[in-house]
This record gives structure tokens, C-alpha cells and sequence, in this order.
């Protein structure tokens, strides 16, 4: 496990809490004990430890400093994370800061998306979204592992 931690604001009982980038499980409330957003940045270096290796699926997001639609699309993404916190953990990647991630994902464009399910990418689409639509294709790579909590079928990026 990694030490490397972050503060995440509980969405039911607003407490900080403090969330590693990497762990087994899910990461829950100290307080309520609801499940929360996982949201952690991955480098060359930490991917497989902190995207690859996680026990449950993970929203990569592969961005640019530099990249207007890329910042536009992170608040989107962020609250994806939230809507189905304990289901995903989302995996924020500089692509600018990762060149080797960025090879080996042939990454052209950003922002890129991508849904891994025990490290093996099963989805993928480039461009931003608004949350709505980020959710639904989110639900569409994961099947029924989120479709219970889905809103209704919409359209975005096929894998």
C-alpha cells in the first residue's frame, strides 16, 4: 500500500477523511461509514500500483496541464467518482508528466478516457463530456456492476 494519501470530503455526512491512492477494499467514511470517491494521481511510476492493481474498476483520466477541455471535463469526472463512489476509483494521469503511459497508451488526443477492470482497459474514448453523459458511458463499460444505480440509456464513447 501506498503512503501517499489524499482528503476527501465525505458526500453524506461532509467529514474530511483521509483516502489512500492505493489500498484493498473501498475506502469508507470514519465517520458514517458510507462508502467515498476514490480519487488518486498516477505517474509512470505509481500506475500499476494505484489504477492497475485496484480491487475494483478504474476511470482513468489521461490530461494536460495545458488542456482546456481537460479542465472542464475533471469536475465532470470528479462527481461520476462521487455518483458511484464504491463502485470506481477515479485515476487522474499528467500525461505530460507520464511520457511512458502516454506510449503505451498511444494517447493522441486529450482529454482520454479509459475504463480498466482488473487492469485490463475494456473501454475508451477521447474528448470531454459532461457528466451525465460520462456516467452513462461509464455504466455501459461496467454492465451490471452499476447499471442498478444508472439513470437512462444515452449515448457516449463506445470501448
Amino acid at each position: 500500500m501506498s503512503a501517499a494519501a489524499r482528503t476527501i470530503r465525505c458526500p453524506n455526512c461532509r467529514k474530511n477523511n483521509r483516502v489512500p491512492v492505493a489500498a484493498q477494499g473501498v475506502p469508507k467514511c470514519g465517520n458514517c461509514h458510507q462508502p467515498l470517491p476514490w480519487i488518486a494521481d498516477a505517474d509512470d511510476a505509481s500506475f500499476a500500483e494505484v489504477a492497475e492493481r485496484a480491487t475494483i474498476p478504474v476511470l482513468v483520466d489521461l490530461w494536460a496541464t495545458w488542456c482546456g477541455p481537460c479542465r472542464m471535463v475533471s469536475p465532470a469526472l470528479e462527481k461520476v467518482a462521487t455518483d458511484l463512489a464504491g463502485r470506481i476509483k477515479l485515476v487522474k494521469v499528467d500525461v505530460d508528466a507520464s511520457p511512458t503511459l502516454s506510449r503505451r497508451f498511444e494517447i493522441q488526443a486529450v482529454p482520454t478516457l479509459m475504463v480498466l477492470d482488473r487492469g485490463e482497459v475494456i473501454a475508451r474514448q477521447a474528448g470531454a463530456a459532461h457528466a451525465p453523459a460520462l456516467r452513462q458511458w461509464v455504466d455501459r463499460a461496467l454492465g451490471d456492476r452499476t447499471s442498478a444505480t444508472a439513470g437512462s440509456p444515452g449515448s457516449g464513447g463506445a470501448p
